[in-house]
């Protein structure tokens, strides 16, 4: 794309509105989050809230919906305060949205107590709902919850669970421009099915009607420790943190085994407190003493784990026979370190999320003096993931960096770190060298390579440190990750010259406008055809077909599109190249074998783009993809491949998939990941050649019902539970496949390889 055409694309965006209805109980902050986000962000704001819709008053719904509708006419972005617990309050605000605004829920599933000794505690209330009945009433509506859906017309759904939840979703729509866009779907979905959480009913059992008895009954019901930490006042109260929640509800602890697997805490919960991952500095390639590196590390853990608050510190290693993991394990046991606030990991620390469920909103890469990709270990493997954004973050902080110093580097959104892992800022920390063919060897002399790896060691955690301060100045001080001491410590450092920077970092390089983005039309475009929808009262698929051809595809989506471009700059990791199309594998197999068949045919987005035109072009895809089946079934005749196309991907460009059957994969791990595949959301390749050929164009099954259905066998169509029990018995299903599946070539077996161009 040349720069003019660039400019022009710019030029044509408007800003969006945003339509964000706000789900959650009393006392679950809902308006505290609308006034973070109104107080920093750049986008114009509106709070629509019923409790002060009347001048200052309570007023009705009507008045709310009127209101919002004003705003969002006159290009503001909305917030819906009320509770919004049940589909039917929330859906005269959904039908609001429109083709030109983008419909966001953020749902505050706080633990039910925090919301009652919230609610209870406070004063002077909007709505006047608090003291001793406020118990009551949080506990009915509780009952009564639904949680939102994208099927009620949302296009996407944050579900907060705790604060540090709710400060990463405040800092996500504070940093939203008036021209950027969130990726649409369902973010942070615990257990849909939950109407009342865990140990609400016994609690409430000793709720008395006055508030001070309430109080007391709390009171009994928290922690002692938690109350002396929070005080008595409603400020206080307001400011729990995820690990007080922990304390209250320790059903609220989630296990997944494959992260306590690599783990040595036997009791971690994986909610999402502020987490720092790091590998161990310079006992790899820089030859540091394992013994005096254990040290260290625990020396420096035990200093700082009580000045970092709840936060938590991980030490990764890639191997479950990592000597440095055994060694710092055992040392930390021996000096009783707080297993919920360090331990260590076995796992890549680019995939500790994906791979693993272990949320870390930090990661810590052992870097190289000049701050640059390449070599080999962690400081490759963290720059390969994070791609070019983190160097050009990087070049943006520092060009170099001495030993025993690091520097804490924002990762822009744009960056698969970011979108996949969910890390927001990498820090690099450079330790001392004990490898005679590497730049400043210390030629044996631990007395001064002791002394610089503690200061790394410090420089890395008191960078992890102004990252915490950073996001609790940002969230009104909501965030409890530090204490106050930690906070004198750090004003006190000697290298503080680090953290300041940090402090005073603003966060716009989160949301950069990508220079490629482009819309499949103007906005006003797409206002015109669902105009002429709704007057030749065309149907809802039809509207969702025009909706398709005019998507506008977020920095997150554009990673396929990039390397049709420019395939050059990616072809160490492409299997075939060609002038017509690409062959790559899928970063996130849903199979054994999963392979991309990528249009390079600049502006054909997506299925609903093909026109008869293309016909051509759909054949060659066909036959690459059928070339590597059949490759493929040479090196293992016992697997069997559908080739084919999802009606709405989530990634820009066209894209054939070519996946075997056998769905065994640690990458499919949820319902929408198998119903994409095996129900008619998955277009088979020659079923959409034979559509184009007779009519021009294929016929999509865009539905999120699809992708919700029924977890079904693709061979006996058995139904399932859920994917471990699904994946058991798919792993020794032998039954013969459907019988359409066998017809015209949608299978492909050793025994019959399906034809390229069967139409």
């Amino acid at each position: 794309m040349d720069m003019d055409v660039d400019e022009t694309c710019k030029a044509q965006a408007e800003e969006k509105p945003l339509l964000v209805i706000l789900v959650g109980a009393p006392g679950s902050g809902k308006s505290t989050f609308c006034e973070d986000v109104m107080r920093s962000s750049s986008r114009p704001w509106v709070r629509v809230c019923q409790d002060t819709i009347g001048n200052g008053k309570a007023g009705n719904k009507a008045q709310c919906l009127s209101s919002a509708a004003n705003a969002l006419k006159d290009g503001k972005s909305v917030f819906i305060d009320r509770c919004n617990l049940d589909r039917e309050q929330r859906s005269d605000f959904v039908k609001l949205g429109r083709a030109q605004i983008d419909m966001h829920a953020v749902v505050l599933d706080l633990p039910a107590k925090l919301c009652i000794s919230r609610s209870v505690k406070r004063t002077g209330h909007e709505g006047n709902l608090q003291g001793g009945k406020a118990a009551a009433v949080v506990n009915r509506m509780l009952q009564k919850k639904e949680l939102p859906k994208l099927s009620e017309g949302f296009n996407r759904i944050t579900f907060c669970h705790n604060e540090s939840d709710v400060v990463a979703a405040v800092n996500t729509y504070s940093a939203l421009g008036p021209r950027d866009n969130l990726p649409h779907g369902c973010f942070g979905q615990k257990n849909p099915d939950a109407k009342v959480q865990v140990g609400i009913m016994k609690f409430l059992k000793k709720a008395p009607a006055d508030a001070a008895s309430s109080e007391n009954s709390i009171r009994n019901s928290i922690s002692p420790q938690t109350f002396e930490k929070q005080g008595s006042s409603c400020k206080a109260v307001e400011k729990f943190s995820s690990l007080s929640d922990n304390a209250v509800l320790k059903s609220k602890e989630v296990e997944k085994p494959a992260v306590r697997s690599g783990s040595h805490a036997s009791h971690v919960s994986l909610d999402d407190v502020p987490t720092l991952a790091f590998p161990s500095i310079s006992t790899s390639d820089f030859q540091f003493s394992h013994e005096k590196a254990a040290d260290i590390i625990v020396d420096k853990v035990l200093e700082f784990s009580d000045k970092l608050g709840n936060a938590r510190l991980v030490l990764v290693d890639l191997s479950h026979k990592s000597k440095i993991l055994s060694l710092v394990k055992a040392k930390a046991a021996q000096k009783n370190i707080d297993t919920r606030k360090f331990f260590t990991h076995v796992g890549d620390i680019t995939c500790l999320y994906s791979g693993g469920g272990l949320r870390c909103s930090v990661i810590a890469n052992a870097a190289n003096w000049r701050l640059k990709p390449g070599g080999g270990g962690v400081n490759a493997a963290i720059f390969n993931a994070a791609g070019p954004a983190l160097e050009s973050a990087t070049k943006e902080r520092a060009k170099s960096l001495l030993p025993g110093n690091a520097i804490v580097v924002p990762l822009p959104s744009r960056s698969p770190l970011f979108v996949r892992e969910g890390v927001t800022h990498v820090i690099h920390v450079l330790g001392p060298n004990m490898n005679p063919q590497r730049p400043n060897y210390l030629g044996n002399d631990y007395g001064k390579g002791c002394k610089i790896l503690q200061d790394a060691y410090t420089s890395l955690f008191e960078g992890f440190a102004s990252i915490l301060r950073t996001q609790a100045v940002q969230s009104g001080g909501r965030n409890e990750g530090l204490g106050t001491k930690s906070l004198e410590h750090s004003e006190n450092s000697p290298r503080n010259h680090l953290t300041n920077t940090d402090q005073k970092m603003k966060r716009d390089e989160v949301h950069e406008s990508e220079k490629r983005r482009k819309y499949k039309g103007s906005e006003d475009d797409f206002e015109i055809d669902f105009t002429h929808s709704r007057a030749g009262k065309i149907d809802i698929k039809e509207k969702k077909a025009v909706a398709s051809t005019h998507k506008a595809w977020g920095s997150w989506a554009q990673a396929l599109y990039h390397i049709a471009i420019y395939p050059e700059r990616h072809k160490d990791d492409l299997l075939e190249i060609s002038e017509d199309v690409i062959v790559l594998n899928d970063v996130y197999p849903k199979a054994q074998k999963h392979v991309l068949v990528l249009s390079r045919t600049e502006g054909l987005d997506c299925l609903s783009d093909v026109k008869k035109d293309h016909l051509q072009l759909l054949k060659k895809m066909h036959a690459v993809g059928l070339k590597w089946a059949e490759k493929f079934l040479q090196e293992n005749a016992s697997l069997s491949f559908r080739l084919g196309y999802h009606s709405a991907p989530s990634m820009r460009q066209l894209h054939l998939h070519v996946i075997s059957q056998d769905f065994d994969s640690k990458h499919l791990k949820n319902k929408k990941h198998w119903n994409s595949f095996n129900t008619v959301f998955f277009r088979d390749s020659v079923d959409v050649i034979d559509e184009v050929s007779n009519h021009g164009k294929a016929t999509l099954k865009d539905d999120d019902k699809l992708l919700a259905m029924e977890l079904r066998c693709h061979r006996c169509r058995s139904a399932h539970p859920n994917i471990p029990r699904l994946k058991s018995h798919i792993s020794s299903c032998r039954a013969s496949f459907p019988a359409y599946l066998l017809e015209n070539g949608r299978l492909v077996h050793a025994a019959a390889p399906a034809e390229a161009g069967s139409s």
